[in-house]
């Protein structure tokens, strides 16, 4: 007599099975397309290596000067098509010129990254971007938002010499505290015009509105907790703008927005946050929570005197609703570098 099989259960594994068929096909053309994008990659380092060998023949190199990539450009259309334009050759060439050795080549970037980051002329901030486009997979459409707000200027004003070149060699890897404070804090995704951003609740709920944006702008390891995040001392209530969890560091990270300049009274109010989230809502194996206050300007001398003495992770940060000056950025950072312009 054959066993009647409950239609729950079949229905149950046979959903299973369609997830998992599922899940085997969207990751074999993940790595079809990631196996395209490395042959192509290859090719143009291949096409780049051609143009430079031949470059260096020297008597031909005299007969077609500049001419050899708009030339090039022109027979290598009409006899292989689209992709071959002036600009797509140049990249070609410079790509096999600063990657001379192919094993230097991430199989992780398409040949879009490359062409973004080729465009970057400074060898240290040209790795930097290569490393986090590697570390965290970078889309195109970060990479280009991380250069247009100049993250590595941002970060290397908060470090040394030696840890500027670290931050170029391995890129932004937070190990402690500080490595997750920027300054500034870069807001332009939310289109406020300065003058018309009303309040505090304002701005918190265009950076809601805009949260994926935002924890782009944070940096990696930022997992949202929640907004306006009740605190209750003595019956009295108190709510901490965001409330975000940082995973590689194991800790609570608070938030709290101003939209003009910080008073100490706004330091002291973090300040108990802290203390309230190391008593109450740590739990075995969280860190010292950070406290981080985004004021649309700060006085260097109030924040010292009023950070003073506090043993608690408390930082205060401006935010620019705007594209930085990258050019004075640049100049700050070669400063440290000891550069000359």
């Amino acid at each position: 007599m054959k066993k009647k099989v409950k239609a729950g259960y079949i229905t149950k594994n046979y959903r299973k099975l369609v997830e998992n068929i599922g899940g085997i096909y969207q990751d074999g053309k993940k790595a079809a397309y990631q196996a395209v994008d490395t042959a192509m990659v290859l090719t143009y380092w291949n096409i780049g290596r051609e143009i430079v060998e031949f470059e260096q023949k020297g008597s031909e190199k005299a007969v077609y000067g500049e001419s050899l990539l708009s030339n090039l450009s022109k027979d290598l259309k009409l006899r292989l098509g689209k992709g071959f334009s002036k600009s797509n050759i140049y990249f070609m060439r410079q790509f096999y010129l600063k990657k001379k050795i192919f094993q230097t080549v991430s199989g992780k970037l398409s040949w879009s990254h490359y062409v973004e980051l080729l465009a970057v002329s400074d060898d240290l901030e040209r790795s930097f971007y290569e490393k986090q486009c590697i570390n965290e997979g970078w889309s195109i459409r970060e990479l280009k938002r991380n250069k247009d707000t100049a993250l590595f200027h941002r970060l290397a004003l908060s470090r040394d010499k030696k840890g500027i070149l670290k931050l170029a060699a391995k890129g932004h890897v937070p190990g402690k505290i500080q490595d997750v404070i920027k300054e500034p804090y870069v807001l332009e995704f939310l289109k406020i015009p300065e003058e018309n951003l009303k309040n505090e609740k304002h701005l918190e709920q265009k950076i809601i509105d805009n949260l994926q944006m935002f924890l782009m702008e944070l940096g990696k390891g930022f997992a949202f907790v929640g907004r306006q995040y009740r605190i209750t001392l003595n019956n009295e209530h108190f709510f901490v703008d965001l409330v975000f969890y940082h995973r590689i560091l194991k800790c609570f990270v608070l938030i709290e927005l101003k939209i003009n300049k910080v008073k100490h009274q706004d330091i002291g109010q973090m300040n108990m946050y802290l203390n309230y989230f190391k008593a109450e809502e740590n739990t075995k194996g969280d860190g010292e929570p950070i406290g981080i206050i985004l004021a649309a300007e700060k006085d260097d001398i109030t924040v010292k005197y009023a950070t003073g003495g506090i043993s608690n992770k408390l930082f205060v940060s401006k935010y620019k609703l705007y594209l930085p000056d990258k050019n004075v950025l640049e100049d700050k950072v070669r400063e440290i570098m000891g550069m000359e312009n």
